[in-house]
C-alpha cells in the first residue's frame, strides 16, 4: 500500500499583486488558471493582492473566486500600501512548496512558469525570469537599464542587467523572506541578497496592451532609492570621500591666499571665487544632509514598528 504523503501533490502558489487593473483581471485569471492543465502534478494556490484599487479589481477577483474557489485566493488590504508591501503580504498567505510572482497587466508570459517549475524539480531554490529585451520606448530601455547598472555596480554584486520582478521560489526561500520584516526595500533585490542557487531564463517582457500602468516616475524614484538605501554604502561613502576632497582643497586655497598676502602684499578681493565657494559648499552640504536625512528617517520609521500593510480580510477557503 502507498503511503498517503506520496499521492499528496505538491503547491504551486502564484502571488499577483492587484493595483487598478480592472481591464487585465478578465484575460489574467483564465491564463493563470490554465496553469492548472499545463501542470498536472500540482495543485494551483493563485493569491491575488488587492493593494487598495478604487476600481472593480476586487469585484471582479470575488467574482472569479466563486468559480473556482479552490485555486483563487483574494487578500484585500485597507488600503493602497505599494506593490512591495503587497507581496509580502502575498508571500505571508501563500502555502505553496514553491512560490511565483507574476504582475497583473500580463506583460510576462504565464507559461514561463511551466520551465521555471522543471528547475524547481532539480532542486534550483530560486529562478528569475530576466528581461533580455522590454517593448518599450527607447528612453524608458535606456533608464531602466541604467538602474539595473548602478545596482550591479554599486549595491548587489551580480545583479542581473535586465532585472527581474518575475520569479518562482522555493518554500525556504518564502521562509526566509517572512522573517525579514524590513520596510523601504526592493523585494526581488532582497531576494537575490540572499544568495540562494539561482537560474537565470531570458524573456522579452512584452508591451501593455490594456489599462494604464501605475508605475509613476515618483514610484521609481522610490524604488531608485531604497533600492540604495538598502543594500549599499555608496551615497554616504561618497559625500564622505567628496567632503575630505572639498575640505582638503578648501584648505589649500585658503594657505595660498594667506601665503599672497602676507608675502607680496596682494590685495585680497575675491568676492566672485568666495561666493562660488558658498555656494558649493551651500549646495553640497544640503544634499548631504538630504541622504543623512534619508537614512534618519528610515532608521525612525524601523523603530516605530508599524506594520508592512495591513490586511482587511482574507478570501479563502481556509478557516
Amino acid at each position: 500500500m502507498q503511503n498517503n504523503k506520496e499521492n499528496t501533490k505538491k503547491i504551486i502558489s502564484i502571488v499577483v499583486p492587484v493595483y487598478f487593473n480592472e481591464p487585465n483581471l478578465p484575460d489574467t485569471i483564465p491564463q493563470l488558471l490554465a496553469l492548472t492543465k499545463s501542470l498536472p502534478g500540482y495543485d494551483l494556490e493563485l493569491i491575488f493582492v488587492e493593494d487598495g484599487s478604487k476600481d472593480r479589481s476586487l469585484e471582479i477577483l470575488l467574482d472569479a473566486r466563486k468559480q473556482s474557489p479552490r485555486q483563487i485566493k483574494v487578500v484585500k488590504l485597507t488600503r493602497n500600501f505599494g506593490t512591495m508591501a503587497a507581496l509580502q503580504a502575498g508571500l505571508t498567505v501563500a502555502s505553496g512548496d514553491c512560490v511565483g510572482v507574476i504582475a497583473a497587466d500580463l506583460q510576462d508570459p504565464p507559461e514561463l512558469f511551466l520551465e521555471m517549475t522543471r528547475h524547481w524539480e532539480r532542486g534550483v531554490k530560486a529562478i528569475f525570469a530576466v528581461r533580455s529585451d522590454r517593448e518599450e520606448a527607447l528612453v524608458q530601455k535606456f533608464f531602466s537599464n541604467l538602474y539595473y547598472a548602478l545596482v550591479n555596480r554599486f549595491a548587489v554584486p551580480g545583479y542581473p542587467p535586465g532585472g527581474f520582478d518575475f520569479f518562482l521560489v522555493d518554500r525556504q526561500v518564502v521562509e526566509e523572506v517572512n522573517k525579514i520584516h524590513e520596510k523601504n526595500t526592493n523585494l526581488m533585490t532582497l531576494i537575490f541578497w540572499l544568495g540562494y542557487q539561482a537560474v537565470f531564463i531570458p524573456y522579452v517582457r512584452r508591451k501593455r496592451v490594456k489599462g494604464e500602468s501605475r508605475w509613476t516616475f515618483a514610484k521609481k524614484v522610490k524604488l531608485f532609492v531604497d533600492t540604495f538605501a538598502s543594500f549599499s554604502y555608496f551615497p554616504i561613502r561618497l559625500f564622505s570621500f567628496l567632503g575630505i576632497i572639498y575640505a582638503v582643497l578648501s584648505f589649500t586655497y585658503g594657505l595660498v591666499i594667506l601665503f599672497s598676502w602676507l608675502t607680496f602684499g596682494i590685495e585680497v578681493q575675491g568676492w566672485v571665487p568666495m561666493m562660488l565657494v558658498l555656494t558649493f559648499t551651500a549646495g553640497l552640504q544640503m544634499t548631504l544632509l538630504g541622504i543623512l536625512g534619508e537614512y534618519l528617517w528610515r532608521t525612525l520609521d524601523e523603530a516605530r514598528g508599524r506594520p508592512f500593510y495591513v490586511i482587511d480580510t482574507i478570501y479563502s477557503n481556509e478557516k
